[in-house]
């Protein structure tokens, strides 16, 4: 009872200061991403720190570790809370300096990215306005310069980013870890030797479907392009990483969205998880959904308050990419309204940062399903069966590309930690070793033409600033995805393959979300969430057998 007492006592502080500040933090995180503004971003950048050193206290971390020697004295739920606590404060046991430039860098860095308007042929356009050009666009010479300008963010961000990963490398051998990718892992609740085997496994697995798909596509392209297939190159997809599927030249699934106002698009979204009993009219009524000068041109959920006000920021246009983007979105607005805010403060979260990507991307996919297409957006169901297959095909080609990109953003990342950020070689050698793995797992030649040492290529992904370590939960999400796609079919007895399922107004998928998935929160760790949910650990079995 002593211990238990202790425990109370600490957490109902440690909690009420945390929950106090990281409102300021998530609140002026949300001003910044939707003005631009640098005032804005520095007072991101202070509450963030603010929010760091609350976790950098010794003397509460020590509190920690010996309130949880004492753990068979514990309640469960106090455990738990305490354990999360302490991963929170293992990250964060840094001298005030070294906290205060990690904010520092990535805020700056951020603030590009928000910002930044690559030039082209003397004009600045967007993300968004450069994307849609290189969709468009069929002359070879073209692609590759709309392309550029799309890598050069990266330019831009290069130097500053390869500070920040030496500051990260030195922050965390201060911990006690032998890089930033080590300490990520391990304070994310994984085992690196277990997730490396992960994604061993999915490499080998996707390999040759990879292969013998990725002919087709570059066989597809160089058609259109009026190319030799061998000199497909990285501008001729539409995705200027090769993260997403290029277009069918037998359908375009903006067909059944490109008719419909931005705001319907919001509508649909809404209308279908309102089908299945998750509401999101308080979550859409304080979000910002369209685009916006100086706004963030991506797209993110965040939880202000861990208590209900769950919000989502996009830059909506009527595009099957976009309709995806807002249901996705969307999924991780509903988990986060949906947890139980009775729990401890810290453990009103997502299972796993994996576990809500999960659910983002099930329902995203849904945007691109032939049943969703006809309950949903009122297309002509003989069109829709019309090119239902080529639409199968084309989630098909879009599982495996993302799970190859997937691996090059794993191995890619890892090096840049475990090799020390340049090694004292340059901005160049990590272009180099970035072509090196997008050759192995994407099987990407190096841009003709183009000097790439004297570019910066890969840095123009903005996860390697704002989501460092992160992308392998996007795949772990998928493969949790399609075992909870089998769950649902077998919960309305379905027999047909996963992308058959009908989820229009069944009640009883919004009740498994909100019993299975969302009310448990952070209460276990993420295992013996996904046993307790699936009814088996993951597995990659599920997946795989999509892909079939």
């Amino acid at each position: 009872m002593i211990w238990q007492q202790k425990a109370d006592a600490f957490l109902g502080k440690y909690l009420g200061e945390l929950a106090e500040i990281e409102l300021k933090q998530t609140t002026r995180y949300w001003q910044a991403a939707n003005s631009g503004k640098k005032e804005d971003f520095d007072a991101y950048a202070s509450a963030d720190l603010e929010l760091r050193k609350l976790h950098s206290s010794r003397r509460r971390y020590k509190e920690i570790e010996e309130l949880l020697a004492h753990k068979d004295q514990l309640n469960p739920l106090t455990h738990r809370s305490l354990t999360v606590a302490e991963l929170d404060f293992k990250e964060n046991q840094l001298p005030k300096k070294t906290l205060e430039k990690l904010v520092k860098l990535s805020a700056e860095i951020e603030q590009i990215f928000n910002t930044f308007r690559g030039e082209l042929n003397g004009k600045q356009y967007s993300n968004n306005d450069l994307l849609e050009m290189l969709k468009k666009e069929n002359g070879s010479p073209t692609r590759q310069k709309i392309w550029e300008t799309l890598k050069q963010t990266g330019d831009a961000v290069a130097a500053k980013l390869i500070t920040l990963a030496t500051v990260r490398n030195e922050a965390a051998e201060k911990l006690g870890f032998p890089n930033y990718w080590d300490m990520q892992i391990k304070l994310q609740e994984h085992d690196p030797e277990q997730l490396q085997e992960i994604f061993a496994e999915l490499e080998m697995s996707t390999a040759e479907p990879f292969k013998q798909m990725k002919e087709k596509v570059d066989a597809e392209l160089a058609q259109r392009f009026n190319v030799p297939k061998e000199e497909i190159m990285p501008w001729h997809y539409d995705n200027p990483f090769f993260q997403a599927v290029p277009p069918s030249g037998k359908v375009d699934p903006d067909e059944f969205y490109k008719d419909k106002k931005k705001e319907e698009i919001i509508g649909l979204a809404q209308r279908f998880y309102a089908g299945i009993g998750l509401a999101t009219e308080s979550i859409v009524k304080k979000s910002d959904l369209y685009e916006r000068e100086g706004k963030d041109q991506h797209a993110f959920c965040t939880d202000i308050d861990r208590r209900g006000d769950a919000r989502i920021l996009t830059n909506i246009k009527p595009t099957a990419d976009w309709m995806d983007t807002a249901l996705h979105e969307l999924g991780h607005a509903v988990y986060s309204a949906g947890l139980d805010f009775s729990l401890p403060f810290n453990l009103r979260e997502a299972a796993h940062i994996f576990t809500t990507e999960a659910v983002a991307m099930l329902f995203g996919a849904l945007a691109k399903n032939p049943a969703w297409i006809v309950a949903n957006t009122g297309a002509n169901p003989d069109r829709v069966k019309e090119v239902e297959a080529v639409i199968l095909e084309q989630r098909r080609r879009e599982q495996l590309i993302f799970a190859r990109w997937t691996l090059a953003m794993f191995h890619f990342e890892k090096a840049l930690y475990e090799n020390r950020g340049t090694g004292g070689r340059g901005l160049s050698y990590l272009n180099e070793l970035w072509w090196e793995t997008t050759a192995r797992f994407q099987l990407l030649k190096p841009p003709a033409g183009r000097n790439v040492r004297l570019h910066a290529d890969w840095a123009a992904k903005p996860h390697f600033t704002i989501a460092p370590v992160y992308y392998h939960n996007y795949m772990l999400g998928e493969l949790f995805a399609a075992q909870m796609r089998a769950a649902l079919a077998s919960l309305v007895h379905h027999n047909g393959k996963a992308s058959t399922l009908d989820y229009n107004k069944h009640n009883e998928f919004g009740l498994f979300f909100k019993e299975k998935i969302f009310k448990p929160g952070m209460t276990k760790p993420w295992p013996e969430f996904v046993k307790n949910a699936a009814g088996e650990p993951l597995t990659a079995r599920y997946f795989a057998e999509e892909l079939k």
